[in-house]
């Protein structure tokens, strides 16, 4: 049976730990969780967001000036020259 890839779906926390990959396969395919402990829901497991609004926000790539990234502590001093 195929499941629609809005459809929410609970679990129990000992069944996502004992099934995890599965849980990720399907959560890759769309499908979201409501995972419960003890009769009580804890979070909402389900895909990343791929337009881009998931919560997080590159504000710079270190990779882009230097392959690797750059040493913290060329950055503390470039931010304290800010100051």
């Amino acid at each position: 049976m195929e499941m629609k890839q809005n459809q929410h779906q609970t679990v129990s926390l000992k069944e996502l730990r004992e099934n995890m990959e599965n849980y990720i396969q399907r959560v890759n395919r769309g499908e979201r969780f409501t995972v419960f402990r003890r009769s009580h829901p804890v979070f909402t497991l389900g895909p990343v967001d791929s337009a881009g609004n998931d919560g997080w926000e590159t504000v710079v790539d270190f990779t882009t000036i230097r392959k690797g990234g750059v040493p913290l502590a060329q950055v503390k001093k470039a931010v304290a020259g800010l100051e």
